[in-house]
Formats: C-alpha cells, structure tokens, sequence
C-alpha cells in the first residue's frame, strides 16, 4: 500500500518523537495550510509556535526537551543551542535533580521573536561545539559546562557534587576531567565561605 502525504509527515515526526517543525515540514513539500487544516481536524497537535506533534505517536521522558529545542530553532532560529544547567543534570541522569523548569542556552545575539513558554528558562551565552553532546539525539552542555552553568547560577552544592561523582561513575568524564572539575568545584566552595 503507497503511502499518503499524510504518512510521509508522520514518517519525519516519528524521528523527533512525533514532533516536528514547521520549516522541516515545509522542506518536505507541505505548506502551512496544510499544517492548519491538519490541526483543525486534530490530525496534529500546535505544541507551541512553529512546533507540531503527532498525537498519537508516545511521548518519552526526552519529549518535552524534543519540544524546547524545536521551540527555539523554530522560525530560523539559532542552531547552536542547548539543554543546560539542571536540565542537563536530567538527561544525563546523574543526580537526584527534578527541575521544574526546562534549560535552554542559546548564542548571545539570538533574539528569539516569541515568547518564551512558561515552563522554559533561556540563558545566553555562546556555546563553543566542544561544550556541546549529543544525548538521545538532543543537544545538551557538556559536563564541565553545565558545572559551570551551576555553579554560577547558585545550583544545589549537594547536587553538583553528586553529578560529579555520577558522571564519572557513568563514564561520562575522564579521571583527570573529573579531577579538574572537583578543583574548580571545591575553589568555588572555599570563595563562598570565604565571603
């Protein structure tokens, strides 16, 4: 049996667990009449501006992430982005962290032309390519980075700790990295009680 336009959307959704971006269906032929009519009919879902779902494709704990990221590459949006600070701490699953809030860092001179939704904090900052890893095919700041991001942010001492100790554990992190990032850990420490 050929298979249906209709299909062929579905198709390039299922490798983004179901969801998809208005360009990359544009770039495979469908308009964005195409797109409403299919939302009105409830054939897809508008999770947010420039993002579609498949609702009957299953959603995975990385879905929501999926989501954020197609989010803000949405519209020509940076490229360069990434999941960051207790988000990242998450995907790797390297400590107890439960945000509540999903973190996404973009370039410094990336103006998003949307809103931000409720659930997403975005930070700017430049990422470079070696500060960016590839995790179930989502981008997310490296160990070292998102260790930085923490510790800058204020993030819980005791889970930084512990993502240190797990990421290693997981192979994450070499030996002498982990030992580089317990020293910038521990001169971060001794500046707080210093203070």
């Amino acid at each position: 049996m050929p298979l249906t336009r209709f299909d062929e959307l579905v198709t390039l959704a299922e490798e983004h667990d179901g969801l998809l971006t208005s360009e990359q269906a544009r770039d495979a032929g469908f308009t964005d009449s195409v797109l409403s009519r299919l939302a009105q009919r409830g054939r897809i879902e508008r999770t947010a501006r420039g993002v579609y779902r498949i609702p009957y494709v299953p959603i995975n704990r990385f879905s929501q992430y999926r989501e954020t990221v197609l989010w803000a590459q949405a519209h020509r949006g940076p490229q360069m982005v990434a999941l960051s600070h207790e988000t990242a701490l998450a995907v790797y699953d390297i400590s107890d962290a439960n945000p509540s809030a999903i973190h996404l860092t973009v370039p410094k001179s990336a103006r998003l032309r949307r809103e931000s939704p409720a659930s997403v904090v975005v930070h700017h900052d430049d990422l470079s390519s070696e500060e960016i890893n590839v995790i179930e095919g989502l981008p997310v700041t490296s160990i070292a980075r998102m260790i930085s991001d923490l510790l800058r942010s204020g993030g819980r001492l005791d889970l930084i700790r512990q993502a240190i100790t797990d990421a290693r554990r997981e192979g994450y992190i070499s030996a002498a990295e982990t030992q580089r990032i317990r020293r910038a850990f521990k001169r971060h420490v001794d500046g707080l009680r210093a203070s």
